[in-house]
């Protein structure tokens, strides 16, 4: 006999999954489409004024310029102006994924074009006026910096892996301070590369490491306790036994001079990528990147082609321009594609919810998480327990901790125990 239970987290909560910079990252887009929309306009102007047709051929590649520019603008209104709307299931989070979506798309047949009109150039060279080309390559760079200038407050795709550690590794957050007689030491959990163990540092110069009496008790939500011994690696201590997952819990530690107490809270590991990448404002970042790089390659073909006589340096650059655009258009259409999908964002968060369950004697029937905006997961549990006083409200307040999980439902089944 089984008793089921569900409930969503919390009663009448919202479901406005927008990331943190949405407004800023709304402005600034608007912004760079504000800037080439100006310098489109005086090119096609001044081209037709004095007859240069690249002006105006330029003026016409700006305005695609902002065209794309626009697909992430409107992306970031229509998502906040409807953020409330209850036609939205899961909110309007995942609309700038669409738009990274749409402009990978639009990025791979730019690649496709800009190929296609260099590689004839290879066989049958044109006539190039170096003159009016060079200067109007300058002007593009100068305005796709100054939008990149404007893109660069938020994360446009560079990954950057995330640790537990005491040195370049670690977070402010995640080392302890501790004032002892000895000294001031920073007590930390490192796994750069190992399983996680804890570490303890000098954090002053005059602070002395003492291994007598020296140990840290774990005290987790659920009264389990463990006691870890540590070793000295030179420099630092660590501790001889790993640090289970999750890393949520009070530490006491242990010193000649006494005790000492430091809380410990679980993250999510390598979820600033998974989880709040804003791809929407990486796709609008990743569009002035790839003008910017065709402007500078398109600037050393001229040159080199009006220094040396290469005619075959300016297709040569677009050829690589192609590539570089393409390389960039796969990346961000398989980011963004995986979000669609409702891939799994996040691995670890999902083994470290698992364990928060499980490591209480319950079991985890199912689990699914999902991401529903730039800094907000979703996850269904389904949980069998013996215990019947435990209903959805105790795993929400054990999942409690995981700051990333925005929408969560529970389904528990209590199963009597077997005699």
């Amino acid at each position: 006999m089984s008793d089921f239970k569900d409930a969503a987290f919390g009663a009448g909560h919202d479901h406005i999954f927008l990331g943190a910079g949405h407004e800023k990252n709304e402005r600034n887009t608007w912004a760079v489409i504000g800037l080439c929309s100006a310098m489109m306009l005086v090119e096609i102007v001044g081209g037709s004024m004095f007859g240069s047709l690249a002006l105006v051929a330029d003026g016409l590649h700006m305005s695609t310029h902002a065209g794309a520019m626009l697909i992430a603008a409107l992306a970031y209104t229509y998502a906040r102006k409807h953020a409330t709307d209850s036609r939205f299931v899961f909110g309007t989070g995942k609309l700038g994924d669409l738009a990274g979506f749409t402009s990978a798309i639009v990025l791979a047949m730019i690649a496709v074009l800009i190929g296609y009109e260099a590689v004839p150039r290879f066989l049958s060279p044109v006539p190039i006026y170096f003159g009016e080309a060079i200067p109007i390559a300058a002007v593009g760079l100068l305005v796709n910096l100054a939008s990149v200038w404007l893109l660069s407050g938020g994360d446009h795709g560079h990954s950057h892996g995330h640790s537990h550690g005491h040195d370049e590794h670690a977070r402010e957050d995640e080392m302890k301070k501790i004032f002892a007689q000895s000294g001031v030491f920073a007590v930390s959990i490192f796994e750069d590369g190992v399983p996680p163990v804890f570490r303890i540092t000098p954090a002053t110069a005059n602070s002395r490491l003492d291994l007598s009496s020296l140990s840290v008790k774990t005290v987790r939500i659920d009264g389990t306790q463990q006691v870890f011994a540590f070793a000295d690696c030179g420099g630092y201590l660590e501790s001889k036994e790993d640090v289970p997952e999750p890393h949520a819990f009070k530490a006491i530690v242990r010193m000649p001079d006494g005790e000492h107490e430091v809380e410990f809270e679980e993250h999510g590991h390598d979820t600033h990528d998974a989880a709040t990448r804003d791809h929407n404002i990486r796709s609008a970042y990743i569009h002035v990147m790839a003008d910017a790089a065709v402007s500078v390659l398109a600037i050393i073909g001229l040159v080199l082609a009006r220094t040396f006589g290469w005619m075959w340096m300016d297709p040569l650059a677009g050829v690589i321009g192609a590539l570089v655009i393409a390389n960039w258009s796969y990346g961000l259409m398989r980011d963004t594609g995986a979000i669609l999908l409702d891939m799994s964002p996040d691995r670890r968060v999902a083994e470290n919810v698992r364990h928060a369950i499980e490591d209480r004697g319950d079991k985890v029937v199912d689990l699914h998480l999902w991401r529903v905006g730039p800094g907000h997961i979703s996850a269904v549990v389904s949980v069998a327990t013996s215990e019947s006083q435990r209903d959805s409200r105790f795993y929400h307040a054990v999942l409690g901790r995981f700051k990333e999980l925005s929408h969560v439902t529970v389904e528990v089944q209590v199963t009597p125990m077997v005699a």
